[in-house]
């Protein structure tokens, strides 16, 4: 079974950049889609970015779009999420996610039932 944990929160001044990093253990995840999603309070949780296995496609929520990149390194069993030009409404605890073992990537990689591996979350603050 993979576990997976979330690293690289904090607080930041909007304006500000964070990298995010999601260590996976316990299986390889180069054959899972991987995934961001974060939810501030009282909010449902949302979809941020997606990344194919082989790294060489990647969706984004509009909202994060330009400002935002996801990374893998599958030799590494990490993911990453490079948050640049971060924003107040950005505040939020954000989640890694593995792909389920068959999912196909495309137009449902942004729903949260095609992920069944979930980190513990790590805060990020933007301070404005």
């Amino acid at each position: 079974q993979v576990q997976l944990v979330e690293s690289g929160g904090g607080l930041v001044q909007a304006g500000g950049s964070l990298r995010l990093s999601c260590a996976a253990s316990g299986r390889a995840i180069s054959t899972r889609i991987m995934g961001w999603f974060r939810q501030a309070p009282g909010k449902e949780r949302e979809f941020v970015s997606a990344i194919r296995r082989d790294g060489g496609d990647a969706y984004y929520a509009d909202s994060v779009k330009g400002r935002f990149t996801i990374s893998r390194d599958n030799t590494k069993n990490t993911v990453f999420l490079q948050m640049n030009n971060l924003k107040p409404e950005d505040t939020a605890v954000y989640s890694c996610a593995a792909g389920r073992v068959l999912g196909r990537w495309g137009s449902d990689s942004y729903k949260v039932n095609q992920y069944d591996v979930w980190g513990q979350g790590t805060q990020v603050t933007v301070s404005s």
